[in-house]
């Protein structure tokens, strides 16, 4: 314990005294004895400095170097500038958190107020939060936003084609809410959210329609018939990009009609690190701002008329009575935000559009590589850089190429059963041309004739 905290063992009975314990065990004797037995943490003994290194030194060492990585299906690999981090580490931005004081944090409030005008930018609608967590809770509170503007409402209808992960998200967070029911939309043979099934299906009663833009699929949706759909019952439209890349090159989704929008901002500066941390986008119409969760920083001027930055909006439990609050998210991602501003900025507009049409051409080169070698696309709609592929013998043989440097995409067998044989495969500016052939290699190959077995 001392080694983690300041007290030394006097301080420790003294408080224990105060409490009005014997010992720190007491504490939790009302946690059954069974869970206790269960919680102990059979933690190794420490490592002394030299120690410690040598053992992070060989795990590292097991990593693949040098190996050929097509994986997407929502954390994007992309190159991000050496400047990015270097701006991270920078002491006034890696210690602050929250600025509760104004006066003495314009560096954070500033840097907060670029990262929501790019992101309204990019989203394409009028006011941006400072920030969600990731994607999938921004979309989960993109629902709960929803409720709040159309209180006698209930059903909200998710595209099948949405992230999976992100669909298990909302469903978490509204299994306590009696009012709310999930329907699903089905997805067309061409990949995309069955439009015809879902305006069939729509009634007074839609609370709003979630889909994603591209979809877990990599494919474009029409994100404005969408819109026009739900529309017409009354209910609202909600994005969901985990590729925010692909809003360089296509309609906004503000553009396209949607009333809020929300993406997964990895891909601007941001490493995979094995799925996190990401940061939240989310954005909506100026109309609704007093129902968007989490806070606003905006731009004023002083009495000597010096540009200032404040919090303009602050809808927390901890700013306002709690009943009040629009949502229970504490943080603002500050330096995952910081380092999507820093991105942007570095690349700007025109960058950003020529880095999604490097994507773009690169994904669709490839996969024209792969439809002259026989490996056909099983959805014709159009799509940015990640697409599916009919890959049946790869597909089984997922494990045995990851384990030899060729990550082929991702499996979606594991999400969607009636794809088992079909993989997920995401191009970015990452891959060169001796993966992109290792891997047009790997899927071109026929599968092996099952050996006969003697009975």
């Amino acid at each position: 314990m001392s080694g983690y905290c300041p007290h030394s063992p006097g301080d420790v009975a003294a408080m224990l005294g105060r409490i009005g314990v014997d010992a720190i065990e007491d504490l939790f004797a009302h946690v059954p004895a069974g869970l206790r037995a269960r919680a102990a943490i059979d933690l190794p003994a420490g490592m002394s400095e030299p120690e410690l290194r040598q053992h992070a030194e060989g795990l590292a060492a097991r990593n693949a170097a040098g190996a050929a990585v097509f994986l997407g299906a929502g954390a994007y690999p992309h190159w991000r500038p050496a400047v990015v981090d270097q701006i991270l580490l920078r002491s006034e931005f890696a210690t602050a958190y929250t600025p509760y004081q104004p006066e003495v944090s314009q560096g954070t409030l500033q840097a907060v107020f670029e990262f929501q005008t790019f992101v309204a930018l990019v989203l394409g609608l009028d006011v941006a939060n400072a920030s969600m967590y990731d994607g999938a809770s921004a979309t989960a509170e993109a629902v709960l936003m929803a409720r709040r503007l159309l209180p006698g409402r209930r059903t909200v209808w998710l595209a099948r084609a949405l992230h999976p992960h992100y669909r298990a998200t909302v469903a978490t967070y509204v299994r306590g809410l009696g009012d709310v029911e999930l329907r699903d939309i089905p997805t067309a043979t061409d990949g995309r959210t069955d439009l015809a099934a879902l305006g069939s299906a729509l009634r007074e009663d839609a609370l709003c329609v979630v889909v994603g833009q591209p979809n877990v699929f990599g494919v474009l949706e029409d994100v404005a018939a969408t819109a026009a759909a739900v529309h017409r019952v009354g209910g609202l439209a909600i994005t969901v990009t985990t590729e925010p890349l692909a809003l360089a090159l296509v309609r906004s989704p503000g553009a396209c009609g949607a009333d809020i929008a929300v993406a997964e901002g990895q891909s601007f500066g941001l490493p995979v690190s094995y799925g996190g941390p990401g940061v939240g986008l989310f954005a909506t119409h100026e109309r609704y701002v007093r129902a968007m969760p989490g806070r606003v920083v905006g731009e004023t001027t002083d009495v000597n008329g010096r540009r200032g930055y404040v919090l303009t909006l602050a809808t927390r439990e901890q700013h306002i009575r709690r009943e009040r609050a629009t949502s229970n998210i504490c943080t603002n991602q500050g330096l995952c935000a910081l380092a999507v501003t820093v991105y942007l900025s570095l690349l700007g507009r025109r960058g950003l559009r020529r880095l999604a049409a490097t994507n773009f051409e690169a994904a669709h080169a490839v996969a024209a590589r792969l439809e002259a070698a026989g490996v056909m696309r099983p959805f014709a709609a159009p799509f940015f850089n990640e697409f599916v592929v009919q890959a049946p013998a790869a597909a089984a043989a997922w494990e045995t190429l990851a384990r030899q440097g060729l990550v082929a995409g991702y499996p979606l067998g594991r999400w969607f059963p009636e794809l088992d044989g079909n993989l997920l495969v995401c191009v970015t500016e990452t891959q060169s041309a001796e993966q992109i052939d290792r891997l047009v290699g790997a899927l071109a190959a026929p599968a092996r004739p099952a050996r006969s077995v003697r009975r």
